[in-house]
């Protein structure tokens, strides 16, 4: 059996971002959203909201009737469409890329599917050697990836100077997904094949992890101006093997997009690492980004750890403290809005310790809440 790819020591040259990118042309430069990710204090505290371009919305029900949740993500003016409907009801600081983190599967021939109520649900469970052999023989190319070009440069045509979010999910909620074959509570089978063969482990995470960078630059290149890696099921994991068996290849997904600028000294594109459950990884989530190369990163923070105390946690470290995102408790948005309000303005309190803060919930929009709470939080943000 051959040796597992090792993916290489980032490289620290950086390349240009077209000129017509909007961090090149100025429109998303001194958005508050960017500022705040790169370590500003904006006149306005930006907000967005994971999943807020999603069955909350019933504009959204209404343009997907009919089509599937991978078919939705892969028609470009649907896509795209999908991507503004919260921006403009919500008047959001940033609208973020509607998409699913196992499209990249789907791109490289990967047989899933998105099943209502469930997720995403495999083919086959790949748990042996030779499953991962054949399935990492696949390869996501350039032309597959048109579809998500072409909705990201779509939907950056319509917003102005309101920047784009790239999303893509972590290599380890992948591989999670495609040894356990469906959604999971412990994720055991990919934990006991992370140490029962640790050597077709690492084969499956660099593969995962070539198919998120790859699809990450993709939108970069095509106009975000800010991504986010998205680790579903980091929180299952023990410190010492997400720094062993994880962060190598996060490292190696957000390297895809690290070496990208506009022009000036601050000109790095910013990165946000966030994960579930992950209070006790908020300071190893910190050293994926740094690792990978990102000069402008920033952590995602649940709802589960204040931001007090992650703003603290992150704050040790050589390069000094990173902002942080989050973490309003996405169960208070069915509360009544005087507790609502009083948890918000509470984050946002807590959020003023770190270099930057960018409102976000502690994880994303619940099916069933109300859009006109969500809008009611978006005045409250901009008005304290």
């Amino acid at each position: 059996m051959t040796s597992p790819t090792i993916a290489p020591e980032p490289s620290r040259e950086t390349r240009p971002l077209p000129a017509d990118h909007p961090l090149v042309g100025g429109r998303t430069t001194r958005s508050p959203l960017v500022r705040a990710l790169r370590g500003d204090r904006p006149d306005v505290t930006p907000v967005w909201f994971m999943r807020q371009a999603g069955r909350s919305l019933p504009e959204y029900r209404e343009v997907r009737q009919g089509v599937g949740m991978l078919d939705s993500c892969l028609r470009p003016p649907l896509a795209a469409e999908i991507t503004l409907q919260p921006v403009r009801r919500h008047q959001v600081d940033a609208a973020v890329f509607f998409s699913d983190i196992v499209v990249p599967l789907r791109l490289a021939g990967v047989d899933v599917d998105i099943k209502p109520g469930v997720g995403p649900v495999m083919d086959q469970p790949y748990r042996t050697a030779e499953d991962v052999a054949r399935l990492t023989s696949r390869t996501l190319d350039d032309g597959a990836l048109a579809p998500i070009a072409e909705a990201v440069r779509l939907t950056v045509a319509e917003l102005g100077d309101v920047p784009l979010l790239g999303f893509g999910g972590a290599p380890f909620t992948l591989a999670a997904y495609l040894v356990e074959g469906r959604p999971s509570r412990d994720h055991l089978a990919a934990r006991t094949l992370m140490h029962a063969d640790p050597e077709t482990w690492a084969r499956l995470t660099a593969w995962t992890a070539e198919l998120t960078g790859r699809f990450l630059r993709t939108q970069v290149l095509a106009g975000a101006s800010a991504v986010q890696l998205f680790d579903s099921w980091a929180g299952s994991l023990s410190l010492a093997d997400y720094t062993a068996h994880v962060a190598p290849s996060s490292t190696a997904a957000l390297a895809h997009v690290a070496d990208l600028r506009a022009p000036g000294d601050d000109g790095g594109l910013p990165a946000i690492h966030f994960g579930t459950g992950t209070g006790h990884l908020l300071p190893a989530l910190r050293d994926v980004l740094d690792a990978a190369g990102v000069t402008h990163p920033a952590v995602g923070v649940d709802y589960r750890t204040p931001l007090d105390e992650a703003a603290a946690l992150l704050a040790d470290h050589p390069r000094g403290a990173v902002p942080v995102q989050g973490n309003i408790d996405p169960a208070l948005l069915g509360a009544p809005w005087p507790v609502l309000e009083a948890h918000v303005r509470d984050v946002v309190a807590r959020g003023a310790g770190a270099p930057g803060h960018v409102v976000n919930l502690g994880h994303g929009v619940p099916p069933d809440t109300d859009p006109t709470v969500l809008t009611r939080v978006v005045e409250l943000v901009h008005a304290l």
